[in-house]
């Protein structure tokens, strides 16, 4: 298999993981559980399980350039920082609304390339950003008044950082040097740094002792971070930021089909439209025969 269609499978995965973050969340809030807390777990166990992983089964080396810590730490940030403001999200608006405009993040991944990197972005891709765009807008079930006009902003700022970090990832020089579990690995670690801070040095962490809750923390902990950090991570190498982040329709799909099978939301016919309009959106993207976005200096021409 071509590395571009790896790519693209690897963005899909990541999308649809990252998708998954209510169905673990959302029960640990029902708990009592704050938000600090639940992230704090899950990148805490996420690295421990991760980092455990690559030394012990892949016998990888933890070592890195000196020149590569800050950058590791800036990008380590935005990504947790997109974490943070999406779950806070959820206490303002419906986790199912949350995930659906936090999709605005490829628009923000396309202008921040058009404006700092001077991509050349061909009909193609416009076509595609406009038709999952569009899908996206469908997929949202009631009137713009009813939207907690705070969670909006702060998902908006959550789809502004997660644009950064997938910019990062590939403009970055010195991290396109590294191997992508260990740049995943060092992602979490300056990353957990955010709620550390946030809970006062752990002071104010809350206890977990009921098993079930654990259970969704590892689940929170496996899926939505290790394989969709993992997984973006190398789709981001072989085809781009930009084209990761419009696979990234998956990610709201994902969310909506769990609300409908596991907490009883209904499908609707505009539902259903709004997914055929991303799937398709998504398709323009995949089934091109050659790369039609051009960046100045990259050897693989994305």
């Amino acid at each position: 298999m071509k590395k571009k269609n790896i790519g693209f499978i690897y963005g899909i995965i990541a999308a649809i993981s990252y998708g998954t973050n209510p169905l673990f969340a959302l029960p640990l809030y029902m708990y009592g559980l704050k938000v600090n807390s639940v992230l704090f777990y899950r990148y805490g166990i996420a690295l421990l399980i991760f980092g455990l992983w690559l030394k012990l089964l892949k016998k990888q080396s933890f070592k890195i350039p000196l020149k590569s810590v800050v950058p590791l730490f800036i990008i380590g940030l935005f990504f947790s920082l997109s974490s943070l403001l999406l779950f806070e999200a959820f206490n303002y608006i419906d986790a199912g609304i949350a995930c659906t405009i936090l999709f605005i993040y490829p628009v923000f991944v396309t202008i921040i390339m058009s404006l700092f990197f001077k991509e050349k972005i061909n009909k193609i891709t416009v076509y595609s950003l406009l038709l999952t765009s569009f899908g996206i807008t469908l997929l949202y079930k009631g009137s713009i008044s009813g939207i907690n006009l705070k969670g909006v902003i702060i998902v908006l700022l959550s789809a502004l950082f997660y644009a950064l970090y997938l910019v990062g990832v590939k403009k970055i020089k010195v991290l396109k040097k590294l191997k992508p579990n260990i740049l995943s690995f060092y992602v979490m670690l300056f990353g957990l740094t955010v709620y550390i801070i946030n809970l006062k040095f752990c002071t104010e962490l809350q206890l977990i002792t009921k098993p079930i809750l654990w259970c969704y923390v590892l689940g929170l902990a496996i899926i939505p971070t290790i394989m969709s950090l993992e997984t973006i991570t190398y789709s981001i190498k072989l085809i781009g930021s930009t084209k990761t982040a419009l696979l990234g329709s998956f990610e709201p799909l994902t969310a909506l089909f769990i609300g409908a099978l596991i907490f009883n939301e209904q499908l609707t016919f505009r539902i259903i439209l709004g997914v055929i309009f991303i799937l398709i959106g998504v398709s323009l993207i995949i089934l091109k025969k050659r790369d039609n976005v051009t960046i100045k200096n990259t050897p693989d021409g994305n």
